[in-house]
């Protein structure tokens, strides 16, 4: 398994900055953070992209992936709004380019959420309706889509990877699943168990740690997960993926710390698991 960096974490730094820091400490990849002042897709020209994918090749690294800014802003993928989601839509069509353009495997989505009056059956039938749009816009391109399941303080759609398993099989699985692992921990999931779930299934990880309480996306290995028997099952079943490693706002002042211990933590627990 490969490692890679969410490039949030430096949020206070251009993102060729981000992307040559990610290099420095060790990460086989990175995960390109498509909000500003990274990747935002009003911001990406031709020649922007084109200097982002000059300085990857020149590092030597990959894009594990590109995540648009969409959690709790600016998107709603389930708005009873219509020109709100229409315009929720729009932005992620042009995230989705951005990435293809870059070169990234997955781009991942949130389902959004219900707002007052409106009904979970409501919300749940217009993400769908977003998602297969999405899934329309991106076919053919190479690369896929990801369903990423939140937690109860971020949505009341796609909550748990059940939910999110509920959602692409009416797809036919032609969006992935992008479990993230202190979502997972909130929620009181089994890791070990999501691992054997995934199977058959379109997968990228996101590896963050918390108290189990919030999702305090917290160095993995300082928060109350253990992470031993989830890996030991992750190479059981072959995942040849990456880890994307996804720090919280916390770190963004002085990142480079906790990007290290990040990157030492997984390199050593995968050493011995």
């Amino acid at each position: 398994m490969k490692i890679s960096l969410s490039t949030f974490v430096y949020f206070r730094y251009p993102l060729i900055e981000s992307i040559k820091r990610t290099a420095l400490y060790g990460y086989d990849a990175v995960e390109i953070w498509g909000g500003r002042p990274h990747a935002y897709a009003e911001d990406m020209s031709t020649k922007k992209i084109q200097e982002v994918r000059s300085v990857i090749n020149q590092l030597g690294i990959g894009i594990s992936c590109f995540i648009p800014a969409q959690f709790r802003y600016p998107t709603n993928l389930a708005s009873q709004d219509p020109e709100i989601r229409q315009k929720s839509i729009d932005y992620i069509k042009r995230s989705i380019d951005v990435a293809a353009e870059l070169g990234a495997p997955f781009v991942s989505l949130c389902s959004g959420y219900s707002t007052y009056g409106q009904s979970l059956d409501d919300a749940w039938m217009a993400m769908m309706d977003s998602l297969g749009t999405l899934l329309e816009h991106s076919a053919g391109m190479p690369l896929k889509l990801v369903l990423e399941p939140g937690n109860r303080y971020e949505t009341d759609l796609v909550v748990t990877v059940d939910d999110a398993i509920k959602a692409v099989n009416a797809f036919d699985s032609r969006i992935g699943i992008l479990p993230d692992t202190g979502h997972l921990f909130v929620n009181k999931e089994s890791l070990s168990d999501v691992v054997e779930k995934m199977q058959g299934y379109i997968t990228h990880y996101h590896i963050d740690d918390n108290m189990g309480i919030t999702d305090d996306h917290m160095v993995p290995g300082q928060g109350k997960m253990s992470y031993d028997i989830f890996l030991q099952k992750l190479k059981q079943c072959q995942y040849q993926g990456y880890l994307a490693v996804e720090l919280g706002f916390q770190y963004t002042v002085d990142p480079d710390i906790a990007v290290k211990q990040s990157a030492d933590y997984l390199r050593a627990l995968q050493n011995r698991s």
